[in-house]
């Protein structure tokens, strides 16, 4: 194998974990009841506070259910049979599918689950309102392995395991739908 080559698939790997990061978290969220809208009584028109409430939770949802459809989608590096574009769309879509290609040219795909803690930054009323959640992606117990040999791929060392995320996402109908992740090289 070639230095490129060597070079190629060590930068592949650096960019999956790094786009793994950004995108890990969702997994515990399914116990968290936070995360869902919870109820609100009925009134004639509800205060802003728990429109907003019931917006951010909704982000929050969006988010979380493609973090879980990613994790689904890495652990066997295919999107197929999973939810991923049920939430996930545009560029974010685009990078996690890239994302895939090179696992599954490498023979690669994940274990465990990535941890997020997603926060509500902003949303804005507009035609089309946006969304913008940050993230601390915790990828500890989210391991990149080699397929056929179960073995856990090497990744640099100095490479972030919890790191601030952004996600962009905007509201299409009555839907979130997550349209853009970030990776920072920030730690969390």
């Amino acid at each position: 194998m070639s230095a490129a080559v060597r070079t190629r698939k060590h930068a592949t790997a650096l960019l999956l974990a790094g786009s793994l990061l950004a995108l890990a978290g969702c997994s515990d969220s399914d116990s968290d009841t936070s995360s869902k809208p919870s109820p609100t009584p009925t009134a004639a028109s509800p205060s802003p506070s728990s429109t907003a409430g019931a917006e951010d939770a909704a982000v929050i949802a969006a988010y979380t259910s493609s973090w879980d459809a990613q994790t689904q989608a890495y652990s066997k590096a295919s999107s197929a049979g999973t939810d991923l574009k049920q939430n996930t769309t545009f560029k974010a879509l685009a990078d996690i599918e890239s994302d895939l290609s090179a696992m599954r040219k490498a023979g690669q795909v994940t274990t465990g689950k990535p941890v997020i803690h997603p926060k509500v930054v902003k949303v804005t009323d507009a035609k089309i309102p946006t969304a913008t959640v940050a993230d601390c992606v915790d990828t500890t117990n989210w391991t990149l392995i080699d397929k056929a040999s179960k073995k856990k791929v090497p990744l640099p060392t100095t490479r972030l395991t919890k790191y601030v995320s952004t996600a962009t996402l905007e509201k299409w109908g009555t839907k979130w739908m997550v349209t853009k992740l970030t990776a920072q090289e920030q730690a969390c």
